[in-house]
């Protein structure tokens, strides 16, 4: 269900928000009760409310104190009309799907945000990409696939974690988003389903219903994708597309075990569906040995992977890949000249700069991320009652809060001087609302602010998150 198709009556929203209070203007105390009720959860973020023509016949109210509550609303940041439309609620500051810009020290500390600063290296690597720039300005810029060098380079590394890849099978793209929304446009149209994981990158969901197609929820437990249900999903739904994230999953952490990569790739294989595998995080484990590749030793045609230059380098650096078989990345190739044209080409110098120490690069970032992680843990165990798993790897934690109350804490989270995204986001019909997720990518004390500007706000949520809080051991 998309928000513009969850709606409330008017007598639904009257029972809810119950009787008026009086002692202040009407306006007034209908607006509180409205806040009360989206923060709280019980009026999920994205629903329409009713004209106020409707509300004022449910409640007996004048539609001029309806118009006036719903000003209200929309002035506190708890309601977004648009002509047409109606109205819907929303979220301050933070909402289901919103990008958030990092912070600077003098304002709320960032939580939402999974990008960790770029690597003090990179300025090296850009001079060395001048220096080389020259040698590319003959021509007129345009890489439609990608520079050569940066594709062997890439192939290199695949075929060193053991999967044989050549040049040819890479596609350079603008960004992990741009290599995820240029095979949904190539692979599935308008109608088509495509089974996703649920909770799911938010941006992914965006890419595949810009494409036209639906996203078809499979759930992500503790252990990783339900691969029976997927399997399920496959044979009876027929999905044009499957999108996984194998390693390090975002949200949830988790990462598929050998035995349910074999299985994936025999889905794909069996039912001649092509598989996305999201590689983005797959160079960030941060305990153990790292997840054995996606693709196997010998990938089948209906596997494709993803990378992207942006959480393992620096976001500003907007490289992504393709990795898959031949004739789909010429296909790729010739469909993304209505998009894009091709990657900047110095971007591209810098990537290739940048690979050729990667592996000292990517174990300075490890060891700079699993300290952040470990701080982030520790601060949320000893000031709040949310349960934490402790991620292998990746960006960020998935906590469960213990209460529906998700998008209220993050509906007054910047009032206490911190940013979230409530596990609405990560929803494909919603939901996750005991759910967030806190990304460790900033400083350490940077996360111990923010945890401790959580704890305010939690406490401010009313009876259900006291009892909670009550419950931490002193």
């Amino acid at each position: 269900m998309s928000t513009s198709d969850r709606r409330i009556a008017g007598p639904a929203l009257a029972r809810l928000v119950g009787r008026v209070p009086t002692g202040v203007p009407a306006y007034l105390g209908l607006s509180d009760a409205v806040t009360r009720a989206v923060t709280d959860g019980a009026l999920p973020v994205g629903t329409r409310v009713p004209s106020e023509r409707e509300l004022a016949g449910a409640l007996g109210l004048s539609r001029t104190t309806i118009s006036a509550a719903y000003q209200q609303l929309r002035e506190r940041g708890l309601l977004r009309t648009r002509q047409g439309s109606g109205s819907v609620t929303t979220l301050p500051d933070a909402g289901p799907g919103a990008t958030l810009l990092p912070s600077d020290d003098a304002g709320p500390v960032d939580l939402a945000t999974a990008a960790p600063a770029a690597p003090p290296a990179l300025v090296g690597a850009a001079r060395r990409a001048m220096d080389r720039l020259p040698h590319h300005i003959g021509g007129g810029g345009y890489a439609q696939l990608g520079l050569p060098e940066l594709r062997a380079h890439l192939a290199d590394r695949y075929t060193a974690r053991g999967i044989p890849t050549t040049a040819d099978q890479i596609l350079v793209t603008s960004g992990a988003q741009g290599a995820t929304s240029l095979l949904a446009a190539a692979l599935v149209g308008p109608g088509d389903r495509v089974a996703v994981e649920n909770p799911a990158y938010p941006h992914t969901l965006a890419a595949i219903r810009a494409a036209g197609a639906r996203p078809v929820p499979v759930p992500v437990h503790h252990a990783g994708l339900d691969l029976e249900l997927l399997e399920a999903t496959v044979r009876r739904a027929a999905p044009g597309l499957v999108h996984i994230t194998p390693d390090h999953h975002n949200p949830t952490g988790t990462s598929l075990d050998p035995e349910a990569r074999e299985r994936l790739r025999r889905i794909a294989t069996r039912h001649r569906t092509p598989v996305i595998g999201d590689e983005t995080l797959s160079d960030l484990t941060l305990e153990g040995p790292p997840p054995e590749p996606f693709l196997g030793r010998d990938p089948d045609e209906h596997l494709v992977a993803v990378g992207s230059a942006s959480k393992s380098f620096w976001g500003g650096l907007r490289l992504g890949w393709i990795r898959a078989h031949r004739d789909l990345i010429l296909r790729l190739g010739q469909a993304r000249v209505h998009r894009d044209l091709g990657a900047p080409v110095l971007d591209q110098l810098v990537l290739v700069e940048l690979l050729a120490d990667a592996d000292a690069l990517l174990a300075e970032r490890r060891a700079e991320l699993r300290t952040r992680r470990d701080a982030l843990v520790e601060a949320i165990e000893r000031a709040l009652p949310w349960q934490v798993a402790v991620p292998a790897g990746g960006l960020s934690v998935w906590v469960d809060l213990g209460a529906p109350l998700s998008s209220a804490l993050a509906a007054v989270a910047p009032r206490h001087g911190v940013r979230v995204t409530p596990g609405s986001a990560f929803g494909v019909d919603g939901g996750f609302e005991t759910r967030m997720r806190l990304p460790f990518a900033a400083p350490a004390e940077h996360l111990v602010r923010g945890v401790t500007a959580l704890a305010s706000a939690w406490a401010t949520l009313g009876p259900r998150a006291a009892a909670q809080t009550e419950t931490i051991p002193v």
